[in-house]
């Protein structure tokens, strides 16, 4: 079973009111593990019919930090540090699965993964990412759902 994540109105990731975003949909599969399917419309390709690679870190970013999302309050983390591995270029126009796997967890930061695999299951590109926590007086006085966090009907 799959929990639908918040989305917010203006993250390029995620927001449901940024034109220019790419307003992907997550899902808690599991404690700790995350996706999200998609298709890459062409607009965000580099080379003709291959995703730009920054849009690639753009979307492994958000399916990672989102593996720790879950809770009252939220946990929002920044990412301090992420390596990727381009392994075959990622197809615009055509579904691929998203994964996001949570490592190693402490008080202030936390270790996770993230994947791209395109519709025959071929892993595409894969990165690890280093987070700490966003500071907790950001955000806990805030309202989150007048903000914008909060999960929006598909």
């Amino acid at each position: 079973m799959s929990i639908k994540q918040p989305n917010s109105r203006h993250c390029f990731v995620c927001g449901v009111d940024n034109p220019s975003g790419l307003h992907l949909k997550f899902y808690e599969i599991q404690p700790g593990h995350v996706m999200a399917d998609y298709i890459v419309p062409e607009q965000f390709q580099g080379f003709p019919g291959v995703v730009h690679g920054g849009i690639v870190a753009a979307m492994l970013d958000e399916i990672a930090g989102r593996v720790y999302i879950r809770g009252d309050p939220p946990r929002f983390m920044y990412t301090a540090k992420m390596e990727v591995r381009y392994r075959k270029n990622v197809p615009v126009g055509q579904p691929l699965r998203l994964v996001g796997s949570a490592g190693k967890n402490k008080s202030r930061s936390a270790t996770a993964r993230g994947e791209i695999y395109n519709q025959s299951g071929e892993l595409l590109v894969e990165a690890d990412l280093l987070l700490v926590n966003v500071p907790e007086e950001l955000y806990v006085s805030s309202d989150l759902e007048a903000l914008g966090w909060k999960i929006y009907e598909d």
